[in-house]
């Protein structure tokens, strides 16, 4: 089972410690190097433009690929998945570019994970099609899969078309995983069909719960190297209640998950950093020396 976080700092929703909202960069260096120490496979970003005030997901949003790309700089093994990018707002191409760069500096250590987006003010502001953006998005992701790591791409398609483009740099991975995000039987059928990975919202955001997600995963026959992505319910306190961290990732297994994304209890930074340690080193993650 690998585990990632689902980083602070980078979005606020709901009821969240102070010293998030008051944190900035030397305080999401600090997260992203001790997860990269302690074995953790990815650290997560979500993606909106701009939102209407008091949106009930939270207003703060740090641009993933801005954020991934400093924090790069400063990790070796920790893999960047932004959680995830609404897909009709971009052409394929320009993901193309400029995550294949991403994926370029890193030394191929990117996760794209994706979504069709629900948020329609977000839409109608950026002037992107809203009724359509589920077939939209199975074209752009077929667009993707032929221009993520070639130098010279072409696709054509009933929404997007390209011959011979040239994309340098691109994606150093031979084939950049693409998990797709939303709880629909919609949208595990879109992830199994044109992705990776099936990356459903958490049980607070009316994701499924973990017997749901299991029988909903037994009615597809899946690919050999298909990754599922389960996030707990609940705040994980690993210095207090290591059992639970045993419990958390035995039902995730048993709900066909191949990845946990984390979060943890904390009231402080440095409170924080030590949970991540002490499930780091309950789940037996490769620690650095």
């Amino acid at each position: 089972m690998k585990v990632g976080i689902s980083s602070p700092i980078v979005a606020l929703s709901g009821k969240r410690p102070e010293w998030e909202a008051e944190a900035g960069t030397a305080e999401l260096v600090q997260v992203a190097e001790t997860a990269d120490r302690l074995g953790y496979e990815f650290m997560t970003c979500g993606d909106h433009v701009a939102v209407p005030p008091g949106l009930h997901r939270g207003e703060r949003f740090y641009d993933p690929l801005a954020t991934f790309s400093f924090l790069a700089g400063r990790t070796r093994r920790l893999r960047f998945l932004p959680y995830v990018l609404v897909l009709p707002f971009y052409h394929p191409l320009e993901i193309a570019k400029r995550y294949g760069t991403l994926d370029h500096l890193s030394g191929g250590r990117l996760i794209l994970g994706f979504g069709v987006g629900n948020l329609k003010e977000e839409f109608d502001l950026l002037d992107v099609p809203f009724e359509d953006r589920g077939p939209r998005a199975d074209d752009a992701l077929k667009a993707l899969r032929a221009a993520l790591s070639g130098r010279q791409v072409s696709y054509e398609g009933p929404y997007f078309s390209f011959q011979d483009m040239v994309i340098d740099p691109h994606a150093v991975q031979p084939k950049v995983p693409m998990w797709i995000g939303g709880h629909s039987e919609r949208a595990l059928r879109r992830a199994v069909t044109l992705g990776d990975g099936w990356a459903p919202a958490p049980q607070s955001f009316r994701g499924p719960t973990p017997e749901l997600m299991r029988e909903m995963l037994d009615r597809h026959d899946l690919p050999d190297d298909f990754n599922v992505l389960f996030t707990p319910g609940e705040r994980l306190d690993p210095i207090s209640d290591p059992a639970r961290v045993t419990d958390i990732i035995a039902t995730a297994e048993q709900a066909g998950a191949t990845h946990i994304n984390l979060t943890v209890r904390h009231n402080s930074l440095p409170h924080y950093l030590e949970q991540l340690e002490a499930f780091a080193k309950t789940a037996a993650l490769d620690i650095e020396p």
